[in-house]
């Protein structure tokens, strides 16, 4: 079964939840605004993912511009950051297993489900 982290405000996420209901994948949705990850199961995300917290930053969010562009903190600072602040992450993410995927574009959802 594939997780996804989810935020019911952003239009991408609900369309891949949409996609993959559509396409009978099963999911579980985990809602990261509602119920925020934990530093340690965000680093278990990025681990997936082979990224590195910077890299799942939305930088367009007014949060970001107003109070951490610019700034040069630490993995561990970021991470705690996330937490707190879970609008901050990219979304949707998929987990299968022992990688995740950012869901967008739609299309790279394709790919991963059929892997």
């Amino acid at each position: 079964m594939i997780k996804v982290l989810h935020n019911n405000t952003c239009s991408k996420s609900r369309s891949v939840l949409e996609y993959l209901d559509e396409n009978g994948v099963a999911f579980e949705v985990i809602d990261i605004v509602n119920h925020p990850l934990s530093e340690e199961e965000i680093r278990t995300v990025l681990k997936k993912l082979d990224m590195k917290p910077e890299e799942i930053l939305r930088k367009n969010e007014s949060l970001y511009r107003e109070k951490y562009a610019n700034q040069h903190l630490s993995d561990d600072e970021w991470i705690s950051i996330l937490s707190k602040h879970p609008e901050l992450i990219q979304r949707p993410i998929l987990i299968k297993g022992p990688v995740a995927l950012i869901g967008r574009p739609v299309e790279n959802v394709r790919f991963f489900i059929e892997k």
